[in-house]
Parts: C-alpha cells; sequence; structure tokens
C-alpha cells in the first residue's frame, strides 16, 4: 500500500476497490483544476465585440468547476486516498496540452474552450464507464458533474452555432 493511502475506505467497498476507484479519480480532479484555471485566463483576455457577454458567462462557470474539484477531492480522502492538487503533479501528469490563446477575441477563446470542455467530458464519460458498476456514489458524482459541464458547452457553443446549427 502507498504511503500516501489510508488503511480504510468507504463502507461497502473493499479497500483496494476504494483506493482504485479514487485514482480513476485523481486526474479528473486535475483536469477541472486545469479548466478552473483556464477559464479564469480566458475571462482575463477575452476581448471584442462580445466581451462582455462571454467575461460574464465565465465566472459563474469557474465557481462551479471550483467546486466540483472540491467534491473529487473529498470524495478522495472518503474513500482512503489524499488528493493531490499541487500544480508540479498536474502539469507532469496531464496527457493535454496548455491553453494556447493569450489576448484574443470572444469568438477564438470560445472555439478554444469549446475543444477543452470536448476532452474534459469524454474523459469525465470516460471515468463514468469505469467506476459505474463498482461506486454508484462516485458514478452519481461524475454525471452530475459531466450534466453541467455539457450545458457549459452548450452556452459556449450557443455562441458559435448559426442558424442552421452548424458550429463556425
Amino acid at each position: 500500500m502507498s504511503e500516501k493511502n489510508a488503511p480504510y475506505t468507504v463502507p461497502g467497498l473493499s479497500v483496494d476497490g476504494g483506493h482504485q476507484i479514487a485514482e480513476i479519480l485523481q486526474p479528473r480532479l486535475h483536469a477541472l483544476n486545469d479548466l478552473q484555471l483556464t477559464l479564469k485566463h480566458a475571462h482575463w483576455n477575452v476581448v471584442g465585440r462580445n466581451f462582455i457577454g462571454v467575461h460574464e458567462m465565465l465566472d459563474p462557470q469557474i465557481e462551479l468547476v471550483r467546486g466540483y474539484a472540491d467534491e473529487l477531492a473529498e470524495r478522495m480522502s472518503a474513500l482512503g486516498v489524499a488528493p493531490n492538487g499541487l500544480p508540479g503533479d498536474l502539469v507532469q501528469t496531464r496527457d493535454w496540452e496548455d491553453y494556447k490563446l493569450g489576448r484574443a477575441s470572444a469568438m477564438d477563446h470560445l472555439r478554444a474552450l469549446d475543444e477543452v470542455y470536448t476532452g474534459l467530458i469524454e474523459d469525465h464519460r470516460a471515468a463514468i464507464a469505469k467506476v459505474g458498476d463498482v461506486d454508484p456514489i462516485t458514478e452519481d458524482i461524475l454525471i452530475q458533474q459531466t450534466t453541467e459541464l455539457e450545458k457549459f458547452q452548450w452556452f459556449m457553443r450557443a455562441h458559435l452555432e448559426d442558424a442552421d446549427g452548424q458550429l463556425s
């Protein structure tokens, strides 16, 4: 057993099973921490005609995503595994590139954030598939988060969509 893991987990799961679920959550925690920072970065750097709408749309998303990260970290702790929220570990273990935009138009940021959301949602759905048969509590947490993340992506896509439903 790793030194960072407790010798217990939640009732109803084996210690090994609980720890394995928590290990599935660690990359999700990193992704959510990365997302909240990326959203804040876009919030600070968006310019152009749609500035205020996009700028103000991002703050509630940032707050909710910050809460999602906290929720996963607390679940990991309950499962007996210490969550790692350190930026060095995030950068070292992630499998995605840094957000590329700095000061850019609202539309450019929305296109880039749409891609960020696609990757994050796909990975959340993969985690749901892994934990679903073993831990319905963790599955429910991930499902609820994914529901809201998909809604946030829809908000962004509504800005990018034309009358025929095509994304620009």
